[in-house]
């Protein structure tokens, strides 16, 4: 089982990038799964999360402009950026809190990062 983070980039200030996670293996559930970001200095901290029956939460740093989402069916979680900062500057981590698979144990996942650069 692995988590594969895809969509990160350059953008201009106010622009939108959208991220997406996918759980690869024989994975038949995968219960929470976030977002987190760090940046150069920082610690890692939780930017959104989302439960399989979609309840979401989010900092408040980017509540009305991020938005998590998730397609249960295809193990996937996404991550739409919008009207994005300089202080959103960071490489963006996804995370599924528990992983259900035919060939793995039950735990945690981290995927790779991906970084997101805002320029002003």
């Amino acid at each position: 089982v692995q988590l594969q983070a895809f969509g990160g980039g350059l953008v201009q200030a106010g622009g939108s990038l959208r991220l997406s996670c996918i759980v690869s293996g024989r994975a038949y559930r995968v219960d929470v799964m976030g977002w987190y970001r760090q940046a150069p200095g920082n610690q890692r901290e939780l930017v959104a999360s989302i439960t399989r029956d979609g309840t979401t939460n989010y900092a408040d740093s980017v509540k009305g402009r991020f938005t998590i989402t998730r397609d249960n069916a295809r193990n996937t979680a996404y991550l739409q950026m919008n009207v994005l900062k300089p202080e959103d500057t960071a490489v963006y981590y996804c995370n599924a809190d528990r992983i259900y698979s035919l060939t793995s144990p039950v735990r945690a996942y981290w995927g790779q990062g991906t970084l997101v650069t805002v320029s002003s």
